[in-house]
């Protein structure tokens, strides 16, 4: 029996063009960097060129092509064919189920970072220096080592939920039925489902928190503890008179760093609830109108919400970074 190759041609060439395509560009990037610029004047900037030059391309396919694209499809149908306007963005604003997938993006914002910084600020004060300290803070720390799937999935047997009649399998009901509390369906409630998510977050970020804060709290110079406790600086004092302004900059990055990543998060809201239940945030009502309910346009309007929202975030870290830089 005869065997076809034809399919399996078919499926090797585009593997083979791509192999093409990588020689290419490693081959124009050694002539760049070797042959080239023994041929002209400007060595440094060629070699330069050459180096940043395939950066550049792959940011460009890579973020700034996709970027466009994902701008251009905001404005159409849900086929991408009959241009629509604004409607898209309109829709975000003024829908009902929008709206309080908005509300609940905003509760994320505004608890996860100040919460997680806080309770990671906190660790570290109370950890630094202390017996078992190493011990404390790879535990502290561990979350961090968790996808953020595997937590949800730790975190939903935590809140599980059975008849009051059934032995429960959950810790937290299993706790109030000790209590002699009725179970409560944590993930089912709304708006309280979205808070106990928002504890999942926490307890994985506050890890984070604790690494950097814990890293800049030892970085403040001896002499300016020594000094203010000669100067009889209590406790209190010496956080926030001398520990806090030290450390400010170090805070700013945790916090904008945290709140990036709850801008985005997906993977908690998808693995405990799906969205239902009133529980939707931004990142997954993009990805459920995009590729759940197959609408290019408003998934692309939610993307590109999503980014706008996060470029202040971007570009008050960028000027922090930039101000500490000058100011050294």
């Amino acid at each position: 029996m005869d065997y076809d190759f034809s399919e399996d041609v078919a499926k090797i060439w585009p593997a083979l063009m791509y192999i093409g395509g990588f020689l290419v560009v490693v081959g124009a990037l050694l002539f760049v960097l070797d042959f080239l610029p023994r041929w002209g004047k400007h060595k440094e900037r060629l070699q330069a060129m050459g180096f940043l030059g395939p950066a550049l391309v792959l940011l460009g396919l890579g973020l700034v092509y996709p970027l466009v694209r994902t701008v251009y499809l905001s404005f159409f149908d849900a086929d991408s064919k009959a241009f629509v306007g604004v409607e898209n963005y309109s829709w975000i604003f003024t829908n009902d189920d929008t709206l309080l997938m908005l509300r609940n993006t905003l509760f994320w914002v505004v608890c996860v970072p100040l919460l997680s910084t806080g309770f990671g600020l906190l660790y570290a004060v109370l950890v630094d220096r202390a017996r078992g300290e190493v011990v404390s803070k790879s535990l502290i720390f561990m979350p961090m080592a968790i996808s953020l799937v595997g937590a949800s999935i730790i975190w939903k047997f935590i809140y599980a939920y059975r008849d009051p009649k059934v032995e429960q399998i959950g810790l937290l009901n299993q706790i109030l039925v000790w209590m002699g509390f009725e179970p409560q369906q944590f993930l089912s409630t709304s708006p309280w489902n979205t808070f106990f998510m928002i504890v999942m977050m926490i307890w994985i970020q506050a890890g984070f928190a604790m690494v950097i804060l814990s890293a800049a709290i030892k970085a403040i110079p001896a002499e300016i503890v020594e000094a203010a406790k000669l100067d009889g600086a209590n406790p209190w004092q010496m956080f926030w008179r001398v520990t806090m302004p030290s450390i400010r900059p170090a805070v700013v990055v945790v916090t904008v760093t945290v709140t990036i990543a709850t801008l985005k998060v997906f993977d908690i809201v998808r693995t405990s609830t799906g969205g239902q239940f009133k529980s939707s945030v931004l990142a997954f009502e993009m990805y459920t109108q995009a590729f759940r309910s197959y609408d290019d346009g408003k998934g692309s309007a939610l993307a590109v919400l999503l980014f706008v929202l996060v470029i202040p975030v971007v570009v008050y870290q960028a000027r922090q970074l930039r101000h500490r830089t000058e100011s050294r």
